[in-house]
């Protein structure tokens, strides 16, 4: 591969708000060394990570600039030195890369390149990712959930939220999920949730412990931690467990909450996860693909050149409806 060849992408040279996301036309094309994929992208996921780590607020900071993105579905172009797993022309997602996804090409670590069922197409793939291995690892890595015990998807019509639902239906547990549209409580509803609450309302806890007969749910599958995290604590069932998967800012709890249940807070970081963890993950999720209930859900399509606006609406919007995906 020559190292001359250019392509579009987004670059980030300074953290700070969505309008730092910049695309610029003449980046070089990345050469994959060794172990390494190059793909042709044809759709990246965006997920809220991106835009903590753009805003400067994560705790891991790229050296800058860089080119945001961990999910592609797309068309393997050439691979490094030593690859065996995929070959060129094949149909491809990923679960990280080494050059970032916001671009025309990407390279990619072999042992995150995964092949992209014919049953799903590029969008889809790009919405596997993270969504479906955070689920993955809250629900069975971190809360050790067992068929027959209730979990709460608080915030079931994103990325994760959704794949949550289908995940925690397919190991037999039984789910309740919240949404703040009534878009979003259909999307969560046709995608494995038994019942769902509108996190809108008010005393919307209260019917949700009436669904439990009082006896609170085992699991929370938390998105915005900030907000709900006291809630949380004061619906659980004995010995339950709350996997904290986002927060955008702190909240004062009462640690009395935990005692009287004798429940856990438990956080969740995919970055964690362990090559076999991955594994087990990656096996679970292609049997998942198969039986067909593995089918993410995508919801606003943008252009490469609206990164920002995409940036703006995984955060502001008043609920979300299925993945956010770039499409290049």
């Amino acid at each position: 591969m020559s190292g001359s060849r250019l392509m579009r992408a987004i670059r980030v040279s300074e953290f700070g708000g969505p309008t730092v996301l910049r695309l610029c036309s003449d980046v070089p094309v990345p050469v994959p060394g060794p172990r390494q994929v190059l793909i042709q992208v044809r759709a990246c996921g965006v997920n809220p990570v991106e835009t903590y780590i753009r805003s400067g607020s994560h705790g891991r900071k790229p050296t800058l600039p860089y080119t945001p993105g961990t999910d592609v579905a797309g068309v393997v172009e050439a691979v490094g030195e030593g690859v065996t797993a995929v070959k060129a022309g094949d149909r491809v997602f990923t679960t990280s890369t080494v050059s970032g996804g916001y671009a025309e090409f990407t390279v990619a670590a072999e042992d995150s390149v995964h092949w992209l069922p014919d049953a799903l197409d590029f969008p889809q793939g790009s919405a596997i990712g993270i969504p479906y291995f955070t689920a993955y690892r809250a629900l069975v890595h971190r809360a050790r959930a067992k068929a027959g015990e209730t979990v709460l998807i608080h915030g079931a019509s994103g990325g994760v939220g959704v794949a949550a639902c289908q995940l925690s239906r397919a190991l037999g547990l039984r789910v309740l999920g919240t949404a703040g549209t009534p878009e979003g409580m259909k999307l969560a509803l046709s995608n494995g949730a038994h019942l769902i609450f509108n996190h809108r309302e008010e005393g919307y806890t209260d019917k949700i412990m009436e669904a439990t007969g009082g006896a609170g749910v085992d699991i929370i599958v938390e998105m915005l931690s900030n907000v709900n995290l006291s809630k949380d604590l004061q619906m659980m069932a004995n010995g339950g467990r709350v996997t904290v998967v986002g927060s955008r800012g702190s909240i004062e709890i009462n640690p009395r909450d935990t005692m009287a249940k004798e429940s856990c807070i438990m956080g969740v970081a995919l970055f964690c996860a362990t090559q076999e963890e991955k594994k087990e993950c990656a096996a679970l999720l292609y049997a998942g693909m198969e039986a067909g209930w593995l089918r993410p859900i995508v919801g606003s399509h943008y252009p490469l050149e609206k990164a920002a606006q995409a940036h703006h609406d995984i955060i502001e919007s008043p609920g979300a409806a299925g993945k956010i995906v770039l499409t290049i």
